[in-house]
């Protein structure tokens, strides 16, 4: 059975006969920001994202981190945006929203924005879309690295 961006033009918005799906990142922090929420990690992101800003690892957790009944997740900081995560940075690009992380970021935020949740249906990737402007533009990406990317993780 093929997924529904396997068909030429998933979004219905051209008639190239694409197939796959469009997304390239703005920098505009929508998907880093908004309602509390959870960016939960393996051990090893920890370690990884640890490193990254020159942290111990239990220095890592005890101070950018917190428990959540999910499991451990990225902090969050408040913002006239909503509850931004710990490592969005809105001051270093005037108009951009960058990650403190960004190499090391954990498998959720690399995954962006080919999650299983935006991927069940047409209605749902135009949904998450309405807050995203770096989806249906960009570089198109093919139907098996959309599944390849999205089976990385289940969100």
């Amino acid at each position: 059975m093929s997924d529904w961006f396997d068909q030429p033009d998933p979004t219905g918005k051209t008639d190239t006969g694409e197939r796959g799906l469009r997304f390239e990142c703005t920098m505009c922090g929508n998907c880093c920001t908004g309602p509390s929420g959870f960016v939960l990690f393996t051990d090893e992101e920890a370690d990884a994202m640890a490193a990254e800003i020159g942290v111990p690892r239990d220095r890592f957790i005890e101070r950018y981190t917190r428990e959540t009944s999910l499991g451990r997740s990225l902090a969050e900081k408040p913002s006239a945006f909503g509850q931004d995560c710990i490592f969005l940075d809105r001051d270093t690009l005037p108009g951009k929203a960058v990650c403190g992380l960004y190499g090391a970021r954990p498998t959720q935020c690399r995954t962006w924005p080919f999650w299983k949740s935006n991927l069940q249906t047409r209605r749902h990737w135009e949904r998450a879309s309405e807050g995203c402007p770096g989806m249906n533009q960009g570089p198109l990406t093919d139907p098996g690295t959309v599944r390849i990317t999205r089976d990385r993780l289940h969100i």
